[in-house]
């Protein structure tokens, strides 16, 4: 497996069109696959290539037409297998239509269609693992297969590459090691004004006198927000708040479930929900404590490395790419999975820094994010990539 460099992409010898690039996603609604679709358009745009992406719609829609890319709307988000075939055909007009010379399939079902239509007309086929799909059956692991059939596959974190190669059997020669990264334009503490911490201090209604504890993640079971409403309970302490920050999934039986918890744990003055946060830089701020407790491996977890951007303490599960990000007793904190006591402890641990240990944890995990994990090193690495099947003959950077 090749970790990308962050060289300059190869520049097309004696061509003058700009070359283009087919990203396909399920939706462009919110997440990290889709964030960093937007962010690699925009890369795109920038370098002088052209920039298509095609998903079934949603907010993000804007931001690719505002940086200078196109967006197709199809129904990719369907795992209806006639849709997949239709798309096949579709997606291969959007091809030639659109003189596109590299396919990038980001997610299962539009990489079926995205495989086909590249196959139909000729064209360059990539694809990003952003997970270690799970599936034992034969027919699940056929199913995810197709992330693993690129010209080159690009994985997310080491635990992602490892998974990649071993149940897969994707060689070393087509595999590439490509972190996501963080926009550290827009998560920068020194960037973050009072007013807009004041602003989500009022919204959330928090108090003046008091920690909080932040966890930041879609309101669903894997996430772990129960898991922390256990480990709260574990320490015996209520001279803290907690606050988890995300929009809720399946109609809000999860929610119903944790309000339960939190109420049969005798602690609901100690627990606040708020709902998708549009000024994520300032509520990291205004955490004392950032908490991913994931009972599922995460491939990346991008939100524990913004909250280290920020320079705010964290506290994750061992497992995923977490274990990658967080450099144990150092920037942060990683605790086994499901172990509510060790979560509770190394929150107390966490809140019990003086001033100049979180201090100097705050530099160390700002230095490490900016050197390894930055938006603007994922985008140039990945742009490497689509120049080394476009471009082969160029020389590699030594």
């Amino acid at each position: 497996m090749k970790t990308s460099t962050d060289s300059s992409t190869p520049a097309p010898t004696g061509e003058t069109r700009q070359p283009a690039v087919l990203q396909i996603v399920p939706r462009l609604a919110t997440g990290g696959v889709e964030r960093g679709t937007v962010e690699i358009s925009a890369a795109l745009t920038a370098a002088g290539w052209r920039s298509v992406v095609a998903s079934a719609g949603g907010k993000m829609v804007q931001e690719i037409l505002r940086h200078g890319g196109t967006h197709v709307t199809l129904p990719l988000a369907s795992k209806n297998p006639f849709v997949i075939r239709r798309n096949i055909g579709r997606l291969a007009l959007i091809i030639e239509r659109h003189d596109i010379d590299i396919v990038h399939a980001r997610s299962r079902a539009p990489a079926w269609s995205a495989q086909g239509a590249a196959k139909r007309t000729g064209r360059h086929f990539i694809t990003t693992f952003h997970n270690a799909y799970g599936g034992t059956s034969r027919f699940k692991r056929w199913y995810n297969s197709v992330m693993a059939r690129g010209e080159r596959v690009i994985a997310i974190s080491e635990f992602v590459a490892g998974h990649v190669a071993e149940t897969y059997g994707v060689e070393e020669d087509r595999l590439r090691l490509i972190p996501r990264g963080v926009d550290l334009r827009r998560f920068d503490p020194d960037g973050i004004s009072p007013e807009r911490l004041a602003r989500l201090a009022r919204m959330w209604n928090l108090p003046d006198d008091l920690p909080l504890i932040m966890l930041p993640g879609r309101l669903t079971r894997w996430k772990g927000q129960l898991d922390l409403v256990r480990a709260v309970a574990s320490t015996g302490r209520t001279d803290f708040r907690c606050l988890f920050v995300g929009g809720d999934e399946g109609g809000g039986s999860y929610r119903r479930d944790l309000l339960k918890e939190i109420a049969r744990t005798g602690l609901p003055g100690m627990f606040g929900f708020a709902d998708d946060c549009d000024d994520m830089p300032a509520a990291m701020m205004l955490a004392d404590v950032v908490v991913s407790a994931s009972n599922r491996p995460e491939g990346f977890g991008r939100v524990i490395v913004e909250a280290q951007a920020m320079g705010r303490p964290v506290v994750a599960t061992d497992h995923g790419g977490s274990s990658e990000t967080i450099l144990a007793g150092e920037t942060g904190w990683l605790v086994p999975p499901g172990d509510h006591a060790a979560l509770g402890a190394a929150i107390l641990e966490a809140l019990s820094l003086g001033t100049e240990a979180r201090q100097a944890l705050a530099q160390r995990a700002i230095a490490r994010v900016r050197e390894n994990f930055s938006r603007d090193l994922m985008c140039a690495r990945t742009l490497t990539v689509y120049g080394e099947v476009l471009f082969p003959e160029a020389p590699e950077e030594p």
